[in-house]
């Protein structure tokens, strides 16, 4: 029987982090920069890595940032909120996942733009184990970042995988654009965009707990 893979994103797929991202950034240009900011402002660089994430809201206030150093400020922001508000698992993670690993025709990886030290503490406070992935990619792997397809792509490969046998869970713009570019099945949550801007995607949820492995087996013949 076919082998055919799920490829999921971390923020806002796995965990439902984009919230809490998004005022851990707010407070980065407040403590550094004196700027106020809006959590909204960063809606749109949702999925495109940590460094574009904040240079894009820098670049529409006019405030001249140090990258790095802003983003190991949004770091320790994230984390510090972490520890007062821990994220579970969004709704039907795990139990596609444990479905998926109990089946011998589906792979599993994670494939994030995020930073390794970020995101794996995400990934592991779910209740996931990354060992139970075949392969994980952040955004340490790549050069260029969503909506490139390079991640995906380098996932492909690393599972041994064609594009039209891997589907990709994701939940921002930029992500169904990286997926669907890198000639792959991408499947939307809507939990940080609406349905119209995932419109793209060739199935959108408004919850992982509406798929199963069967379905999207279904869904996109595999």
């Amino acid at each position: 029987m076919t082998t055919w893979a799920l490829i999921f994103d971390v923020d806002g797929v796995l965990a439902d982090t984009e919230a809490l991202n998004a005022r851990a950034s707010a407070l980065m240009f407040a403590e550094l920069y004196g700027v106020t900011v809006q959590p909204a402002d960063f809606y749109p660089f949702i999925g495109t890595g940590d460094e574009r994430y904040v240079e894009g809201v820098a670049e529409q206030y006019g405030v001249q940032i140090d990258t790095e150093t802003a983003v190991n400020r949004r770091a320790e922001n994230f984390f510090q909120l972490l520890r007062s508000e821990p994220l579970p698992a969004a709704p039907g993670v795990l139990e596609l996942v444990a479905e998926a690993r109990t089946s011998n025709r589906v792979r599993l990886a994670i494939a994030t733009s995020g930073r390794r030290e970020k995101q794996f503490p995400v990934i592991e406070g779910t209740g996931l184990k990354l060992e139970w992935f075949d392969v994980v990619i952040t955004g340490d792997d790549v050069t260029r970042k969503k909506p490139d397809p390079q991640i995906y792509q380098l996932a492909g490969e690393r599972l041994g995988l064609p594009p039209e046998r891997c589907v990709v869970v994701e939940d921002a713009p930029v992500g169904v654009t990286a997926a669907k570019s890198a000639g792959m099945w991408c499947l939307a949550v809507t939990t940080s965009a609406p349905r119209e801007a995932l419109a793209a995607a060739d199935l959108i949820v408004d919850s992982l707990a509406a798929a199963s492995v069967g379905t999207l087996a279904k869904e996109f013949g595999l």
